[in-house]
């Protein structure tokens, strides 16, 4: 059944679209916005098998791996800012997102801690190369695998560094430049 009635906005939409109506929204806005594919892979919550088990939330959306040096604990530090810029509006309407990479090293086992650092309530998936790929061209992310010279067992990942911001239905509306602020992505 479609209502005609309009439905109210929550307090993040609000927000949101009265920064876009002054001038201060700083995210690139998909345009037009993307229904990102679902898909199943191994959580570090034992709710979520799902990315769509997530719905009714906003989601903010990181693909790296743990190994990375640089860029990904970095991004998850600005997670954990950027949560608590948002205070009570994060806990009840946002989740924070780590989507794998590299799931041959990031097994939720290892996972589980290492995003507890940052924050226990931060979702992890590892998802798997044909996974990545099926969903791969509804972000525009990418990442490759860099064997170091001599050795088959050593390699890091080359990978883009957006985050990407998902609506409660799963629709890809903003992404946001590495160097954005937690206090701005807030």
């Amino acid at each position: 059944v479609v209502s005609a009635e309009p439905t109210a906005a929550d307090e993040l939409t609000t927000a949101a679209l009265t920064a876009v109506s002054e001038g201060h929204f700083v995210g690139d806005v998909t345009n037009p916005p993307v229904t990102v594919q679902d898909f199943a892979a191994p959580s570090t919550r034992p709710d979520v098998a799902r990315l769509s088990d997530l719905n009714g939330r906003w989601r903010v959306i990181f693909f790296g791996y743990m190994h990375c040096p640089d860029f990904c604990p970095l991004t998850l530090a600005d997670y954990k800012n950027a949560k608590a810029a948002l205070g009570e509006a994060a806990a009840k309407e946002v989740e924070f997102v780590f989507i794998s990479v590299d799931a041959d090293r990031d097994s939720i086992g290892l996972m589980q801690p290492y995003l507890a650092n940052f924050d226990p309530d931060f979702v992890g998936f590892a998802t798997d190369d044909k996974t990545l790929a099926r969903i791969q061209p509804d972000y525009g992310f990418y990442y490759e695998r860099r064997m170091e010279s001599g050795s088959e067992a050593v390699y890091t990942i080359d990978h883009s560094t957006r985050s990407y911001l998902l609506d409660r239905e799963g629709i890809l509306r903003t992404t946001f430049a590495y160097d954005t602020t937690p206090e701005l992505i807030a």
